[in-house]
């Protein structure tokens, strides 16, 4: 049987909470991370209705995408759903877990499972996020540079969308002179020593940056590592908002409308009209995504689909971009199935159910 800390570890490789925003609050909200899964609820929300399925399933584990703590608490009284649910799951040694904004930032995240909805193909991020990624240079000699580089790969360096153990090398002649209580792998004290070296040049998510300089610690022969570490202004290919990709073939406004509500499985929505324009390419940001809509417009979409848009937002489409707001809820439903098959997978043998409550609050009539 796993731990809740287990799990935890699967969720953070899934979506390194590094990746989440300033203002999230992403993670375990409730819960001791050393006590033994007896099952796992994966939930949009997590409300008072989930932990009664929880409870009624044998789980004491609920995987959500919104966190239920979002602001402060300066109290415990009951006096609101927040407050309720987590009494309750304090009370029911019930552990709450959320992947926030750090999902909605992953190329694999809550845009891809709308883009794998929607079919689109040629996918790829909306807009991408700069400073995620930083350079590791260093000297090697010739016969340790596999060893450290396997090292490297191994802490998550030297990878580059689909490729793995990247690395760039050029070969040259290391130079120094060992003095005082030194003890080099190499040469002896107070000889001036020249050793062929390899020049090792690899990038890596800023937030592995303790784990890459451990492995090189380690796995490098030297006494003393020379080594650059720079931060880069270079975009994360694969990480970032929204995603963007294209229909196997054009469809006019109304067939779009009509494709998005049956693979969105919507009651309804709110759009605007772009006319006779066909709708090829699509860009998606599920859940509030109006600020992406002059970024869908300078990458040529055809359409945006998300939630939560505001009157006024609508007039900034131009009449050049169709803006579907098929609701917040809606567009993020679908996250618990990325934590079933990420999880599913990990942990064959475990119990994990997609939660069948609805926890949409808000009601549509016609």
């Amino acid at each position: 049987m796993a731990t809740i800390a287990e799990v935890i570890k699967e969720l953070e490789l899934l979506a390194p909470p590094h990746y989440q925003e300033s203002y999230d609050n992403a993670g375990l909200q409730t819960g001791d991370s050393s006590t033994q899964v007896t099952g796992a609820l994966l939930t949009l929300d997590c409300t008072e209705a989930v932990l009664d399925e929880a409870l009624a399933k044998g789980c004491n584990l609920v995987i959500a995408h919104h966190p239920v703590i979002f602001k402060g608490l300066k109290q415990l009284t009951g006096r609101n759903y927040v407050e309720r649910t987590i009494i309750k799951a304090i009370q029911n040694n019930i552990a709450i877990y959320a992947s926030h904004t750090n999902l909605d930032n992953m190329h694999h995240g809550v845009n891809a499972k709308i883009a794998q909805k929607l079919e689109l193909q040629h996918t790829r991020i909306l807009v991408n996020k700069p400073q995620t990624l930083m350079q590791l240079v260093t000297f090697v000699p010739t016969d340790s540079t596999e060893k450290v580089l396997q090292a490297l790969y191994e802490a998550g360096a030297g990878q580059l969308g689909d490729y793995r153990n990247c690395s760039f090398q050029v070969q040259g002649t290391g130079t120094f002179l060992p003095t005082g209580k030194a003890a080099p792998a190499i040469g002896e004290v107070g000889k001036q020593e020249q050793v062929t070296e390899n020049r090792i040049e690899v990038i890596f998510p800023a937030y592995l940056q303790h784990k890459v300089m451990a492995a090189l610690r380690q796995a490098h022969p030297y006494e003393e590592v020379a080594h650059y570490l720079t931060s880069l202004e270079n975009q994360n290919q694969e990480i970032g908002i929204g995603m963007i990709g294209e229909l196997a073939e054009p469809l006019q406004e109304e067939a779009f409308l009509a494709y998005l509500k049956e693979k969105m499985a919507l009651q309804g929505m709110r759009y605007t009209s772009v006319g006779a324009k066909k709708i090829k390419r699509v860009a998606v940001c599920g859940g509030s995504g109006s600020f992406l809509i002059k970024d869908a417009l300078r990458q040529g979409a055809d359409a945006l689909v998300t939630g939560d848009v505001k009157y006024h937002e609508f007039f900034d489409a131009e009449g050049r971009l169709l803006i579907a707001d098929i609701g917040h809820y809606e567009s993020e439903v679908y996250t618990k199935e990325i934590f079933y098959e990420a999880l599913s997978k990990k942990f064959p043998t475990f119990a994990f159910y997609l939660s069948n409550v609805n926890t949409n609050p808000v009601r549509y009539t016609f």
